[in-house]
């Protein structure tokens, strides 16, 4: 078996042809959910890129692996896919982004050298590289974003993009005019046609560095294929320009009842720059087309994907997922980007096809129990032929759900978000500590807990499901809100940090002192066993007088 993991960065649960959405049709993820099984209630860890993609990575919270938000660097010594998938025999590649900064300190502490195998892995989240480029090549005064190289860039001055960065001023970027530059940064230049030929783009271009992958590769192996899109900037080139239209747009799901007396927290997100665009009608007319167009161009990458596969007879033996680091709120909740715990933002699509007869009788099905994004490490790692490390992995294998079983399962999904490095921290006046929320959801009731003295939020997805009314603004909720608690509590005092002896290391090691002599506290011996006190027993010279 191989495993295809296909990431989107910012793809939203509900903006595909097989989730209901009314415009946008994706038949390829069709395609493979009629091979597979959608599951409907998947939760990310943490709705910031690099926290949740480290979730994703090392099958554990953000509160257990401490890669809270982007730019906090996975520490030396997080067991990774990559580690737990080479030692069940399979490889592990990356190809795209992982938006993962290694722990520099850490290495150097531990005398790592960074093109050393092992050093080389711990820089790159535990993934051997076939290509690695995070995508965002943005460029200001004091320099670029991400000051790696960019094989992206190089790839597109190797076509002939005569620019010093054509990510920027070509594959995000349209024209006005006759040669000005329409940056993909401003929204008004969303309807505008990124000024790149459509096969040179990022999608494309990372589609095909994956079949190039897949024709070399000898399995069994994991490719993590990450691709950029439809993350921002939001633009896209010709023909998925002009694919929709306003008339496309679907209302925003928002309330005015949201902007009386929110929540502190909410209430500070709500008046930030992002979400002060997004409140314009003329900006999401203007960004959602684009943003779906980047999602039909993935539809149809992943389709020249699986016909790829069909075509070299891989279909039969690779596990394809499909899912997302997060979501994006357009406007919905009065909010842009993502950050908070509404399910524009923190619910994704993911996907599961299985070639194994075992699945054969789920094809086509959807499964909405709890999953979260730690759940996919674990299936993984079974896939494989590995034993799961309860002790370390934090997620459950998804493998029952794929065969028709009815696993013993989660009652509630956790989701936890740092925003101390954030303009809303400054604007509350909050110290670091305090700028952490947590998000707990049973299947029907979420509730959000924030730090720093702040009243929870709290929602009924059945009477409420576009999560519109805060119940934890008056009284009446008062049972529902502490049997939430509970569980965060439960959730609290989970085993996490004790990642170097399993549960069957610590059983057999009672007991084994006692077998190798140390009997303490003991007063005439009778206590043990005769055998244990062989050691002690006989005769001796006398030394002394």
């Amino acid at each position: 078996m191989n495993i295809l993991f296909i990431m989107y960065d910012q793809l939203r649960f509900d903006y595909l042809g097989c989730a209901g959405h009314p415009h946008l049709q994706t038949p390829n993820f069709d395609r493979v959910a009629a091979m597979g099984v959608r599951f409907t209630n998947a939760f990310v860890q943490s709705p910031i890129c690099g926290a949740s993609r480290m979730c994703f990575y090392t099958g554990r919270y953000v509160a257990s692996h401490g890669a809270a938000w982007n730019g906090f660097p996975l520490r030396v010594g997080e067991q990774t896919m990559g580690d737990h998938l080479r030692a069940a025999g399979m490889g592990c590649w990356l190809i795209g982004k992982t938006h993962m900064k290694a722990d520099a300190e850490g290495m150097a502490r531990l005398g790592l050298a960074p093109d050393s195998e092992i050093g080389a892995r711990q820089a790159e989240c535990g993934f051997d590289v076939w290509i690695r480029d995070d995508g965002l090549w943005a460029e200001g005064p004091d320099g670029f974003y991400d000051e790696k190289r960019s094989p992206y860039n190089e790839y597109l001055k190797g076509k002939g993009y005569e620019a010093s960065n054509p990510w920027a001023v070509h594959a995000n970027a349209g024209l006005e005019g006759e040669d000005d530059v329409a940056s993909g940064w401003m929204f008004a230049n969303a309807d505008k046609p990124a000024n790149i030929r459509e096969e040179h783009s990022e999608t494309p271009w990372l589609t095909r560095r994956t079949m190039e992958f897949i024709d070399q590769a000898t399995g069994p192996w994991c490719a993590h294929v990450s691709y950029i899109k439809p993350h921002w900037p939001y633009i896209v080139p010709a023909p998925y320009h002009d694919m929709y239209g306003p008339e496309h747009v679907p209302p925003p799901v928002r309330s005015e009842a949201e902007r009386e007396d929110p929540h502190p927290v909410y209430g500070a997100y709500m008046q930030n720059k992002i979400a002060s665009a997004f409140q314009r009608e003329d900006v999401r007319a203007k960004v959602i087309p684009a943003y779906m167009g980047l999602i039909k161009q993935c539809d149809d990458q992943l389709g020249l994907l699986l016909d790829h596969l069909e075509a070299t007879g891989r279909m039969k033996d690779t596990m394809i997922v499909l899912t997302s680091d997060h979501g994006d709120y357009l406007g919905d909740h009065w909010l842009g980007e993502k950050d908070l715990f509404h399910n524009p933002s923190v619910k994704v699509p993911m996907i599961v096809y299985d070639p194994r007869p075992e699945a054969d009788a789920t094809r086509g099905t959807t499964c909405d129990a709890l999953v979260e994004s730690i759940d996919l490490l674990p299936t993984f790692l079974e896939t494989a032929g590995g034993e799961v490390p309860r002790h370390i992995l934090e997620g459950r294998s998804l493998l029952p759900w794929l065969r028709g079983e009815a696993p013993e399962w989660r009652d509630y999904a956790v989701s936890e978000f740092d925003y101390s490095p954030t303009p809303q921290a400054v604007k509350l006046g909050l110290d670091p500590v305090d700028c952490r929320l947590f998000m707990v959801f049973d299947g029907r009731f979420k509730l959000m807990h924030a730090e720093g003295g702040f009243r929870p939020m709290l929602f009924d997805l059945d009477t409420d499901p576009d999560e519109l009314t805060d119940l934890a603004k008056g009284p009446g909720y008062e049972a529902e809100i502490a049997r939430l608690y509970d569980m965060l509590h439960h959730w609290s005092l989970r085993q996490s940090q004790r990642v170097t002896k399993s549960d069957a290391d610590i059983t057999s090691m009672r007991g084994r002192s006692l077998r190798r002599g140390v009997l303490p506290f003991m007063v005439d011996g009778t206590e043990v066993p005769e055998e244990l006190t062989t050691a002690y027993r006989g005769k001796a010279k006398r030394y002394i007088d």
